[in-house]
């Protein structure tokens, strides 16, 4: 009898992959019918060149002071450290030998050129939605490149998350592939944004939050979320109590796609990167394009503006300090009122980076300064230094408190714990 009941258990510990896998390839279109390749053309190398600057392709598959898409930069994860692959076109260690059904697979479905699937860190939920012809172009200029020979680094993932076959279950749940589909009742500069947006441009990837099993979650797309392990947090791009853009002027959200600073405020961190190395690049068409999509997102009702709330302080001897803090090492950029000098030192005085909920990016900045990018329509930017050195926890969290609650700002204050959390942390 227990060697009968062992053997169910065996079975229907086997059987449920199986499935789910059987699920996967079942629900996959075939080669025949994941769509129809375009034709080569001596336009599809610079297409593709542009494409993915537009996907910030060379940012992620490039390692600090390694050779261009040669792979090789870690992403980190709460599961452990993935390796980006080589997409150079070298026959042994890159994509010499893919196809561009091959290519077309991965971006479309997810799934490698052996057909093992993919870790979502390559975004392709988002990457679903590109054309096929968008991703031959890409596969084209890719081939274009100058082949490396760099073998690909093992993924340094704990158990059970290095089970690769264990992804059927997440793709059954979290994913299905799909292609953009065109609003009719939308202008085509709307949806041309719209489609760069959620697709090529990959933005939920971040402006979204995620799961315990990192998935996105699409109940609040563009919701807003911290990004994992890197810490910082991704605003809202849907509430007007964040970075909701349905109350900006489109000029101020496309000069900050294409400059990374306007009138509104300025880009660090993660998406100064993003900035200066993928949306500077786009044209003045598609730049305006995304921002006719994002002031068009539904804006969240805004909430009873929070008051603001002690950590075990008292809340006069916080603000006296910060204060002091602000008139000794800020208000000379940023002004004593707050207003600071757009777009060279963005305002501070209604800026929704500083009051929202979460106080990560304002602590970072702090902690530890920053620059915007350096692009094309702002080649010399003006940037912070880090007052890390010069300030305790204690004072960090005061003069944060500080800006989060003065000339009309309201928010919690920041505990001297919360700031400590941030300290020596930076982006990689």
């Amino acid at each position: 009898m227990k060697r009968i009941l062992l053997i169910v258990v065996l079975a229907v510990v086997v059987a449920i992959p199986a499935a789910i896998i059987g699920f996967q390839f079942a629900n996959e279109p075939g080669r025949a019918m994941a769509g129809i390749p375009v034709a080569s053309g001596s336009e599809q190398p610079t297409r593709g060149a542009y494409l993915a600057r537009a996907g910030d392709c060379m940012a992620c598959h490039t390692a600090r002071g390694g050779k261009s898409y040669a792979g090789g930069r870690p992403i980190p994860t709460q599961y452990g450290n993935i390796f980006t692959p080589n997409i150079t076109p070298d026959a042994e260690t890159g994509i010499g030998k893919w196809t561009a059904d091959d290519f077309w697979r991965a971006m479309h479905n997810g799934k490698s050129r052996d057909g093992s699937f993919l870790y979502p860190a390559f975004p392709y939920p988002n990457y679903t939605k590109v054309t096929r012809a968008d991703s031959d172009a890409i596969f084209a200029y890719l081939k274009t490149l100058e082949p490396v020979d760099q073998p690909n680094r093992e993924h340094e993932l704990r158990f059970p998350y290095n089970q690769r076959f264990l992804l059927a279950g997440w793709r059954a749940l979290y994913f299905r592939p799909g292609v953009y589909v065109q609003v009719t009742r939308r202008s085509v500069d709307w949806n041309r944004g719209a489609y760069l947006v959620q697709g090529v441009g990959h933005c939920s990837a971040c402006h979204t939050s995620r799961n315990s099993v990192g998935a996105t979650d699409t109940s609040a797309e563009l919701a807003g979320g911290l990004i994992p392990m890197l810490n910082w947090y991704a605003p809202s791009l849907t509430s007007d109590v964040e970075a909701g853009l349905g109350n900006w002027d489109e000029q101020h959200i496309v000069d900050l796609l294409k400059t990374g600073v306007s009138a509104r405020g300025a880009v660090f961190g993660p998406m100064a990167e993003v900035v200066g190395k993928s949306l500077q690049y786009l044209a003045d068409s598609d730049i305006k394009a995304m921002a006719i999509y994002l002031k068009s997102l539904p804006q969240t009702e805004t909430p009873s503006e929070p008051h603001a709330v002690s950590h075990s302080q008292d809340i006069e001897s916080v603000m006296q300090l910060g204060a002091k803090l602000y008139d000794k090492h800020c208000a000379e950029c940023h002004q004593a009122n707050g207003a600071g000098h757009p777009p060279y030192y963005p305002p501070l005085a209604g800026n929704r980076a500083v009051t929202m909920h979460s106080a990560v990016n304002p602590i970072r900045m702090v902690l530890n300064g920053g620059y915007a990018p350096s692009t094309g329509g702002d080649p010399r930017p003006f940037g912070m230094p880090p007052f890390g050195y010069a300030l305790n926890d204690a004072e960090v969290a005061a003069v944060v408190s500080y800006m989060r609650n003065s000339w009309g700002n309201r928010a919690q204050l920041v505990s001297p714990a919360e700031a400590n959390r941030y300290r020596g942390t930076s982006f990689d």
